[in-house]
């Protein structure tokens, strides 16, 4: 298991590393909110937990981009927060838990236990993306459309796992480069419309309902007819 601490109190980032790595955890840490979403832009993690006062990047804003960009990543709160409107917050931005400081380490311990042992009871799910008889296979990253395999490049297949996860909601090409792309949006670049071609040529030619779908003057979306 590997896990993401984003903690700006160095000792007791220290304490909380020392125990999980005791129990066999792999625990990076991050000091404030903006070096905690570098972090899991470049890893995989099983758990996030995170502090909300932090600085450059609070926890409750750092929770909704990471839930925009993974909503399955379990996300627990350790903070001193301990208000019922803040807690609200936190499970609106989209935390699994929350936990007030101070804490025994035994009780984090149980609760990061518990979600990921739930997200692992659910990865048979999530390794799987599925739109009408449209499948993308996150662990192979292979793409399929009516049991027909689609092959597709690298960052074709991204820009599809993207617009998958995000099914149903109009994503305009400022997300699109900042999330694919992980660039700043160009208006005098016309790369987005040309990689969504692509896509429509190999995956909506010669099958319905066509899925890729653009909304004039916002961007696209992924819907059944």
């Amino acid at each position: 298991m590997k896990l993401l601490l984003v903690e700006d109190e160095p000792k007791l980032a220290s304490f909380i590393q020392k125990g999980f790595q005791n129990e066999g955890y792999d625990l990076d840490v991050a000091f404030d909110g903006q070096l905690g979403l570098s972090l899991f832009r470049q890893h995989t993690y099983d758990l996030i937990i995170l502090d909300v006062n932090l600085p450059y990047l609070n926890g409750f804003a750092l929770c909704e981009k990471i839930r925009a960009d993974n909503p399955y990543v379990p996300v627990l709160f350790l903070t001193a927060f301990d208000s019922i409107e803040n807690k609200v917050v936190g499970f609106e931005a989209g935390a699994d838990d929350y936990l007030v400081k101070p804490f025994k380490f035994q009780e984090l311990l149980l609760r990061a236990r518990a979600l990921t042992k739930r997200s692992a009871d659910q990865s048979a799910v999530k390794r799987l993306l599925r739109m009408a008889d449209l499948e993308l296979n996150l662990e192979s990253k292979t793409v399929t459309r009516g049991g027909q395999r689609i092959d597709l490049t690298a960052k074709e297949y991204s820009l599809l796992e993207y617009l998958l996860l995000n099914r149903g909601k109009i994503i305009s090409r400022v997300d699109i480069t900042e999330k694919v792309w992980e660039l700043d949006f160009d208006t005098n670049t016309n790369v987005i419309d040309v990689y969504i071609s692509h896509l429509r040529r190999k995956l909506d030619k010669g099958f319905e309902p066509k899925l890729i779908h653009t909304v004039v003057g916002m961007g696209y979306v992924m819907r059944e007819g």
